[in-house]
């Protein structure tokens, strides 16, 4: 994550309103001198401030990061409220659209909003709390520190005066705005929003069904369109045999081939044929009786079980260089009283988030708008850019709330598909994928294969460990998006003797990130078979992990190395070799779910356990316990989970940060049990939810218990971390209760199920 120095000059813009009162917007790079409009400016609304303070006194603030359910609409603009001095009742906020030069990076993703903006935000309060109580102080007389805000108000106690911030927004103009260094923030003990379980401000319109997602957005004069493309990855139209007879059909306005775009990457305009339309339905029908000749291309010999051949085969040799060698390995095995061998494997996955890929377009005039979806609105702008060949300043994205995402809308296809067929079509259009499309095209969370080979001594020492990891190149040099792995991944550094060797199969798809990247699959390898040891040395499994984490560290982590492949927004989700592990703090958070779960101290019914892990991902310090019981029938029920974070000094939100904990939980059982991507051909066998199952809310754990222990760092995210302990903690629980030791995923290819 990027510093970002805020100096005066750079930091506030203050104008007034149309009809009088207060605009504040914070910038995050220089723009040259403050612009000031004092009283009867007839300037327009500026709809990208941070802060609107009318002349009644009504303080609208703005989200600035796109909203995917993860609560940072709400989370962020509670900063500027406390530290502003307003009741939040009063306070109304409203989306930003992209502006990057009001404020800076707008992304979702890698569970950066907090810790890149906790403390900027929080200063935009002050710095416009500040100013009203310059201005108070001037109207007043009196001086500034005798003046105390509440509430919305300026109080001065001596005289029993006191002014609204609507009465004083236009004097706040005058003021000088402050040195952002230099304002007072609040003492966390004077909090009042931060801190609050405080519900999410889209709440009522999303329980009464009001048009918030991009699915919902109509504009005047719009058309409905879809877009058919190759089955297989990058495969291009050859021939449309019926395109006359599609553009014959009534209600169909245009239909028409599209060659493709020269940005070389999935998130650029890939080869299809389009179909527009007066109603959606209308182009869906007539897509479905198009006759498309394709040509291929070279991801049409992609196979899954090609893959896990090719990984087998590739196992028993070493790449000639290690990744990371610490101590001698093979030394480490010798000496070691047990030696573990196990293969562990999990499958590519889809993101499934509920609201298909959509987005508006309107090109006109050699501009284009667009209505959707993003978490990385910038970057989406700059594809479209370039795709249509025009400048990006003529490229303007409104931000609409997502319905759900999970990494997946950190690629933008939708925006270049729905911009290009506006162009052609020469009117707006809505371009709505189906699940169908969502499945077959999406940027699949990588498989992959680790070879593992550790020891343990008498004592039961964990002493060495080696991993031959096998995983997907696209170019035969960086790994795919999201599918590699860090030099430093736990437990390098905590064993003497330690090996990571990577080896990369070919691989045409197109992957990405999916919450937690790499974390998501990792966790469940590496907290799986720390279990077969601490089960090889006689160990409880959570002291075992304990005692692995007081250990010396060997050396420090290298630092890790850019990610070529990897998407704006998308963070770095690798585990222990990661800026921010400390391991004083993951045994903080084994010791407190430990104590929470009542490990080790409560009797079980026979078939019941429970299972242990723990996982660094997006600077968050997760463990986990989860109670399992599985039947003759192999049918799991995941009766409670205890979740167990280190997030810093400060949870901003209680009920956003609980629901983020469980969501992650849930999120996880389905990538346990019934989510699976297999590719056949280059093509993608499963089509929808009947057969790439999402865990159902019968199957569900009863209770979730979140904590969080606090600890005096600085806070970080939640979008992410918790998630990748989830499944190896219900893998190692299955193990306890069953004795079976589940090494690839999903759980439903072992004949499990839930219960």
């Amino acid at each position: 994550m990027s510093t970002v120095t805020l100096d005066r000059r750079s930091f506030l813009r203050v104008s007034a309103l149309a009809g009088g009162g207060l605009v504040i917007a914070a910038y995050f790079e220089p723009i040259g001198d403050l612009l000031a409009q004092g009283r009867g400016a007839a300037a327009p609304l500026v709809p990208n401030a941070f802060i609107k303070i009318a002349p009644d006194g009504k303080v609208t603030i703005i989200g600035k990061n796109p909203e995917i359910g993860q609560g940072i609409k709400t989370t962020l603009p509670m900063l500027i409220a406390e530290e502003l001095d307003v009741d939040w009742k009063t306070v109304t906020v409203e989306q930003g659209d992209l502006d990057t030069v009001k404020y800076g990076t707008q992304s979702a993703g890698g569970s950066t909003a907090v810790p890149g903006n906790y403390d900027s935000h929080r200063r935009i309060g002050a710095a416009a709390r500040q100013m009203l109580v310059a201005a108070a102080a001037t109207s007043l007389n009196v001086p500034e520190a005798e003046l105390t805000t509440a509430s919305g108000r300026v109080t001065h106690a001596g005289s029993k005066r006191s002014l609204g911030y609507g009465e004083l927004a236009d004097k706040a103009l005058t003021m000088t705005p402050p040195d952002p260094a230099s304002v007072k923030l609040k003492d966390p003990k004077d909090f009042k929003i931060i801190g609050q379980r405080i519900p999410g401000v889209d709440l009522d319109g999303i329980v009464t069904g009001k048009p918030l997602f991009g699915i919902d957005i109509t504009v005047p004069g719009m058309l409905y369109a879809v877009y058919e493309k190759c089955p297989v990855f990058a495969g291009k139209v050859g021939a449309v045999a019926n395109l006359d007879q599609i553009k014959a059909i009534p209600g169909v306005t245009h239909a028409f081939p599209i060659e493709g775009g020269t940005i070389a990457n999935a998130s650029g305009l890939l080869s299809g044929v389009a179909i527009v339309a007066n109603k959606w339905w209308t182009a869906q029908t007539a897509r479905q009786q198009l006759k498309v000749t394709w040509n291929e291309g070279s991801a049409a010999t992609d196979n899954s079980t090609a893959f896990e051949k090719k990984a087998n085969e590739m196992a028993p040799t070493l790449p000639a260089q290690p990744t990371r060698a610490d101590g001698d390995v093979e030394a480490g095995f010798k000496g070691a009283a047990k030696v573990v061998e196990a293969a562990y494997a999990y499958p590519f996955l889809n993101h499934a988030q509920i609201e298909p890929m959509s987005a508006v377009a309107s090109f006109k005039d050699g501009k284009v708008e667009i209505w959707a979806g993003t978490q990385t609105p910038a970057n989406g702008r700059m594809i479209v850019a370039q795709t249509l060949g025009i400048d990006a300043a003529n490229v303007t994205i409104h931000m609409v709330r997502m319905g759900g995402a999970f990494g997946r809308r950190l690629y933008n296809e939708h925006l270049v598909e729905a911009a290009a067929i506006s162009k052609a079509a020469g009117a707006p259009v809505q371009l709505r994928w189906t699940r169908e499309d969502d499945m077959a095209h999406d940027m699949f969370r990588p498989g992959g294969f680790h070879f593992l080979k550790a020891g343990v001594d008498a004592s039961g020492k964990l002493v060495a460990w080696r991993n031959h990891f096998i995983t997907f190149t696209s170019n035969g040099q960086n790994a795919t998006n999201s599918s590699g792995m860090g030099a430093g991944e736990f437990p390098a550094r905590f064993v003497p003797n330690y090996a990571l060797f990577t080896s990369m199969i070919p691989f045409t798809v197109p992957t990405g990130a999916m919450r937690a990247p790499g974390s998501n699959a990792i966790a469940f390898v590496m907290q799986s078979f720390l279990d077969e040891l601490a089960n090889a040395a006689g160990k409880d499994p959570l002291e075992f992990r304990l005692a692995l984490l007081s250990g010396p560290l060997v050396v420090p982590p290298p630092p890790p190395p850019p990610d070529p492949n990897a998407a704006p927004g998308a963070g770095r989700g690798g585990g222990g070799g990661q800026p921010g592990w400390d391991p004083a703090r993951m045994r903080g958070v084994l010791e407190l779910v430990r104590d929470k779960s009542g490990w080790g101290t409560r009797k079980l019914p026979q078939g019941t356990a429970m299972g242990v892990a723990f996982h660094f991902s997006h600077q968050g310090h997760f463990a986990e316990v989860a109670e399992v019981s599985v039947d003759a029938s192999k049918r799991v029920k995941v009766n409670k989970v205890w979740v167990a974070g280190d997030i810093g000094r400060q949870i901003i939100n209680p009920l956003k940060a609980e629901a983020q904990a469980h969501g992650s939980v849930i999120d996880g059982l389905s990538h346990l049990m019934g989510f699976e991507i297999t590719i056949v051909n280059g093509r993608v066998k499963q089509t929808n939810f009947g057969e790439y199952e999402p865990v159902r809310m019968r199957f569900a754990p009863r209770d979730i218990e979140v904590h969080f222990r606090t600890t005096d760092n600085n806070p970080t995210g939640l979008g992410e971390p918790a998630l990748p302990p989830i499944l190896p903690a219900v893998c190692n629980a299955i193990f306890s209760a069953t004795g079976t030791r589940v090494r690839s995923l999903p759980l439903s290819k072992h004949g499990f199920r839930w219960a």
